[in-house]
């Protein structure tokens, strides 16, 4: 059997930096929304792990999050979880897109289905990632805390351009920008994003008005009426780009 799941991409909508705790970690507030946009991940029973990626390049320097939610979830339950993974990536890295805490909590809904588990995926999300806890149900919700306090909202029909310039940005590295330079906005890390990396900053000054930076960035979206308006702001854009609308919860 294999189980095949869409992880998909997410949204900021806004994003309030509260400010920084005593472990390091920053309390933020945003609402989030999923897209359908996502990444495709294929999970199957196996005598022994292991993972292939295919579609957009990933980094592997920092440690894949589908491995890490495989290992966060056999110390949960206690017992060895061996899965043959295939991840197919869309979403593009390091852009605030959320790909890889989506593709970690798709990995946690997917590994326990073929094992069987019996285990709350909510107590294990956040030991992977941040917006981990989000991703496990997505639709539309508040994120508070370090994005572990998760509230669901009433969603809206909603259609959205993507622009991406390619840039990977470091979550660690913009939050530390914002704590040299603060922030101001719908999104408080759109300052610290372009103070982690100019090349930023240089690509906003090249978007239109109404374009706004998803997460700690690098990708911007902008709200659009219907399809059709949101395929025309894309148009003359020389970078990656999308179409893509919002979806409601999935669990």
């Amino acid at each position: 059997m294999i189980l095949a799941l869409p992880a998909r991409a997410k949204l900021n909508l806004d994003l309030t930096v509260v400010g920084r705790r005593a472990d390091g970690l920053h309390e933020l507030r945003s609402r989030m929304q999923a897209i359908d946009l996502h990444d495709l991940l294929e999970v199957e029973p196996a005598a022994r792990t292991s993972l292939s990626v295919t579609g957009l390049e990933i980094s592997t320097s920092a440690g894949n999050s589908v491995l890490a939610a495989q290992k966060a979830l056999e110390e949960a339950s206690g017992r060895e979880l061996p899965a043959k993974l295939n991840l197919h990536k869309r979403i593009p890295p390091g852009s605030g897109l959320g790909g890889a805490s989506s593709d970690a909590a798709t990995a946690l809904r997917g590994l326990a289905a073929i094992h069987c588990l019996d285990v709350d995926l909510d107590e294990v999300a956040p030991r992977v990632g941040a917006d981990v806890t989000f991703f496990l149900r997505g639709g539309s919700a508040l994120i508070e805390g370090a994005g572990e306090r998760v509230t669901p909202m009433s969603g809206a029909p909603a259609w959205f351009a993507l622009a991406w310039p390619g840039i990977e940005l470091s979550t660690a590295a913009v939050y530390r920008a914002w704590d040299q330079v603060d922030g101001e906005g719908p999104n408080e890390l759109r300052r610290a994003a372009g103070h982690a990396d100019r090349r930023v900053e240089e690509f906003a000054t090249r978007l239109a008005h109404g374009w706004q930076m998803t997460g700690s960035g690098s990708a911007f979206f902008r709200a659009c009426a219907d399809r059709a308006e949101a395929v025309a702001a894309t148009e003359k854009l020389d970078c990656w780009t999308a179409v893509s609308t919002a979806v409601g919860a999935w669990a």
